[in-house]
């Protein structure tokens, strides 16, 4: 009987529990992370939307950030909107740090306030039509990596991305009844853990 996954959602801000019914929806134990000490024993994680300057404030308590940045090295992170910006290895509009480990550059605000947020319809690489996406104060992917897969555009930018065991979005997929984007996550996690399985065998 194969082993039942369980994702952790980041639970410092933002909507956390949309990621987790999200998840639960496809059969999937989330888990609400508030402590470095929680990450352990996560078969993925995701990072939600909220504000990105507040997530760091948050996550410099308690080594968190650090725990964080170990984790995310080595196991399937997703990141949405604000995730997307601590995932990505450059910060514009204004610098700001972050994990570093996705090799996109990511400009804050880049579509406006939130007056600005909008929903989309998009065509995408993701078996099944067009995607729904809900933007949101949405940063703008401006560079993309050559490892770096591009799933989902808007206007020509990249809005969904691949690069190995990690995924973001600039979008909040968790605000969409369409289910297709966690269900990329979750493939991502069993492709992850199979080659991790045969890489030890």
């Amino acid at each position: 009987m194969p082993k039942a996954i369980t994702i952790g959602v980041l639970a410092l801000q933002g909507a956390f529990e949309a990621h987790a019914k999200a998840l639960e929806s496809l059969g999937v134990t989330a888990k609400l992370i508030r402590t470095p000490a929680e990450l352990k024993d996560l078969d993925g994680l995701i990072i939600p939307g909220g504000e990105s300057t507040t997530f760091l404030k948050f996550l410099e308590r308690d080594g968190f950030l650090g725990a964080l940045q170990s984790f995310v090295e080595t196991t399937p992170t997703f990141g949405t909107c604000a995730g997307a910006i601590l995932l990505a290895k450059h910060v514009e509009n204004p610098a700001q740090k972050s994990l570093a480990v996705l090799d996109i550059t990511v400009e804050r605000n880049a579509y406006g306030r939130q007056i600005d947020s909008t929903i989309l319809t998009a065509p995408t690489k993701l078996e099944g039509g067009p995607l729904e996406m809900v933007f949101i104060r949405a940063p703008r992917i401006t560079r993309a990596g050559a490892a770096v897969e591009t799933l989902a555009e808007r206007d020509g930018f990249p809005v969904l991305v691949r690069q190995g065991h990690l995924l973001a979005a600039t979008f909040h997929p968790e605000l969409s009844a369409d289910p297709r984007v966690h269900q990329l996550f979750l493939n991502l996690i069993q492709s992850h853990a199979n080659s991790e399985r045969a890489r030890k065998s």
